[in-house]
């Protein structure tokens, strides 16, 4: 298992994987779209993909934001997105491995908290992420979407 960030040249192998995150996802952009977002979250300092790879196939990933602060000593905190293991490739520690990789890096760079939500419900969801030290019950989580204002 290699556990590393995912290189600007894997962009299609991280949209194949994402087709296992959601079902009905909304339609990508034109692929020159899709290429441009890509390369200006590869050149953020802010924005970091992790992924775990089997026998050089991306099988797992999630998405790390640092957000600079004025609160808490100046130190940032970070946003983990889009943690998705290819369905065939599940319950084999492979999501904890890529968590861990990132939560490693968010410390490195003197975060000092990490947030995390899913819309996943079930019990195995909830104790991958508690075993890789997120609390369930340390804060409330609210989410807006754009159609609840009426946009």
């Amino acid at each position: 298992m290699d556990v590393r960030e995912i290189k600007a040249s894997e962009l299609k192998d991280l949209l194949r994987l994402y087709q296992h995150l959601h079902a009905n996802d909304d339609l990508l952009p034109d692929l020159d779209t899709v290429e441009a977002i890509w390369q200006e979250l590869r050149v953020s300092p802010y924005h970091k993909c992790f992924g775990v790879y089997i026998e050089g196939r991306l099988v797992s990933s999630c998405t790390l934001t640092l957000t600079p602060n004025l609160t808490r000593a100046c130190r940032p905190y970070g946003v983990i997105e889009n943690v998705v293991t290819d369905a065939g490739f599940r319950n084999r520690g492979f999501a904890k491995a890529v968590l861990e990789k990132a939560l490693a890096f968010a410390w490195s760079s003197n975060c000092y908290k990490v947030m995390l939500m899913t819309g996943q419900k079930d019990e195995a969801t909830f104790r991958l992420y508690e075993s890789v030290g997120f609390n369930r019950h340390a804060k409330q989580a609210f989410i807006c979407l754009p159609q609840a204002q009426g946009k």
